[in-house]
């Protein structure tokens, strides 16, 4: 297998973007991460998770392929819910690694906010269990609360326990220009907002956003001929579990998160705490908590004192969501990993302005479809 690399990256705000349709957040994203790479795109993986169901569009490959004017190349859409930017993602990593193509792209695109909140509810509900679950009015929302409700009672944690996650993301959105929600919040703030599915806050629940994110993803001698440091795919990894909370033998234990985590840190040969920057699903700080648990990063039960000792802050020992993460600089949904890929990306190379981590060499990227059902993970390293 051979390395790869991510040598391009490109991004638009996550926002309410009335001017521009699916394919023109895709394509903006797409030429800018195309920018400095010469050679042709010899294939397109697109990652998205609602295109269908809101925004009308299905066959993404082939229609962003064909406004891209790169018809007749390998294009297809890759779905596995909010986890659907890291598994494209893999795609691209798979298709280099094993010298099926030098050059592919990956962009990950969502156009949400021109429907109303039901129906975009109604989309990512598709994610859960058909039959058990989202047939009975479950959302994905609801499902978390569900599962914050059980760790408060086994780990006796207030809800406040949760509230240095939200606040965490929007310090970091707020000196970075692409994000949602640019403004800071305090944890008083987060626990005084409405509960929408109690005991989940309004202020510790990611909206989800229009947006589009893309990387170039190709060989060692391509990245040589650019220059500059070089962001290393070291592992890459994906993993399934059970939609459905009813047939998980334990809720609070991310079965597909840690299996895919473990593999990644294997292939890259590092372990968790070699990690300088991660970005998570955070779209509530039992999302984030759930997961720094079940990716190595915090024994059960203790990642919302993690937080609350401020080692997820930009100089704490775990930076998490420097850019505002889900919850601030907006859930893009199925671009989420490709969002993930271009800030990391940013970080290792030194480009990432005020939000900046310093000396950062190991980053960690996972995102979740579902609730945790699916869990893609990759460990970016910087190589001069």
């Amino acid at each position: 297998m051979r390395k790869t690399y991510i040598v391009g990256t490109g991004q638009t705000p996550v926002g309410e973007h009335w001017d521009a349709s699916l394919l023109t957040l895709a394509i903006r994203a797409l030429n800018s991460a195309r920018g400095a790479v010469a050679r042709p795109v010899e294939a397109l993986y697109v990652a998205n998770a609602l295109g269908g169901e809101v925004a009308g569009q299905s066959a993404l490959g082939a229609a962003l392929a064909s406004a891209a004017g790169l018809e007749g190349i390998e294009a297809l859409r890759v779905e596995a819910g909010g986890a659907s930017g890291g598994a494209a993602l893999r795609q691209a990593h798979l298709a280099v690694a094993s010298g099926a193509y030098d050059i592919v792209a990956v962009v990950g695109v969502e156009k949400v906010t021109d429907l109303l909140e039901g129906p975009v509810e109604a989309a990512l509900a598709l994610a859960l269990d058909a039959d058990y679950e989202a047939a009975h009015g479950l959302t994905l929302t609801a499902g978390w609360a569900l599962l914050q409700q059980r760790y408060m009672h086994v780990y006796g944690y207030a809800d406040s326990a949760f509230a240095p996650f939200p606040v965490n993301a929007h310090r970091n959105a707020a000196t970075n220009k692409g994000a949602q929600y640019r403004f800071a919040i305090s944890p008083e703030q987060v626990l005084r907002s409405a509960k929408i599915a109690p005991p989940i806050a309004l202020l510790d629940s990611a909206t989800p956003g229009d947006g589009a994110a893309a990387v170039i993803v190709a060989t060692e001698e391509v990245a040589r001929e650019l220059g500059g440091a070089r962001v290393r795919i070291a592992g890459s990894s994906l993993a399934a579990g059970s939609p459905a909370l009813g047939t998980r033998s334990d809720l609070l234990w991310l079965d597909a998160a840690d299996r895919s985590a473990r593999r990644a840190f294997e292939q890259a040969r590092v372990e968790p705490k070699a990690v300088d920057v991660l970005e998570l699903s955070d779209q509530h700080g039992i999302v984030a908590s759930l997961s720094l648990e079940a990716s190595g990063f915090a024994e059960r039960g203790t990642a919302p004192r993690l937080a609350a000792d401020g080692l997820i802050a930009r100089d704490g020992a775990l930076p998490l969501a420097t850019m505002g993460g889900c919850k601030a600089r907006g859930d893009a949904v199925g671009a989420l990993g490709v969002y993930q890929a271009v800030e990391l990306s940013a970080q290792l190379q030194g480009a990432a302005g005020p939000n900046q981590v310093a000396d950062a060499q190991i980053a960690f990227a996972q995102c979740l479809g579902g609730l945790g059902a699916t869990a893609a993970t990759h460990v970016l390293i910087r190589e001069d």
